[in-house]
């Protein structure tokens, strides 16, 4: 069973890693992730539950009983710290033509959960997300899922060993991913 006090630092330390983002901080954000960080986004495929009578499917594979969480699956993106260090590089080269207008970020953590992690001083984290994206003056994009976090303790504060993204949408109208979640 998790203290509150550790609850609430975890919740604290998640909502300034969501400030730093929505305020362009991207080396102070680069900054709360441990050098071995892994950083992947994967999203959920359509598959119909064997009860459904929506569709015959000749290849019973098609079904499945449950929709489980595809972590293996075909990734939006795999990054390391050391990737996600250059597309803030990028940034500041003023070259990213993606993000040039910037884009404006919101992000929203719900539903934050907290178990031990593998290690003594590592912590398991799951949240939804909720990030709203504009940019120019009419673009504008919604990307919303399921997040897994392993935090590890160092020294006296928390930093990012691994984030998983389960993204709810299969099908993007966002013309790119260039923002970080």
């Amino acid at each position: 069973m998790m203290t509150e006090t550790a609850i609430r630092e975890v919740e604290q330390f998640l909502f300034r890693e969501a400030r730093l983002l929505d305020e362009g901080r991207f080396h102070e954000w680069l900054d709360l992730f441990t050098g071995d960080a892994e950083y992947r986004m994967t999203a959920r495929p359509n598959r119909y539950p064997r009860a459904s009578k929506a569709i015959a499917m000749l290849d019973r594979q098609g079904y499945v009983e449950d929709d489980p969480a595809v972590w293996d699956a075909l990734a939006l993106f795999d990054e390391t710290k050391e990737t996600l260090a250059a597309r803030v590089a990028r940034l500041d080269t003023g070259m990213a033509w993606a993000e040039d207008p910037p884009s404006r970020t919101r992000h929203f953590i719900s539903n934050i959960e907290i178990e031990p992690g593998e290690r003594s001083a590592e912590l398991r984290v799951r949240c939804n997300y909720l990030v709203y994206r504009s940019r120019g003056e009419t673009e504008q994009d919604f990307y919303i899922g399921l997040r897994q976090d392993v935090l590890r303790r160092a020294d006296a504060s928390w930093q990012i060993a691994s984030r998983m993204l389960l993204l709810d949408q299969n099908v993007l109208l966002a013309k790119n991913l260039s923002i970080f979640f």
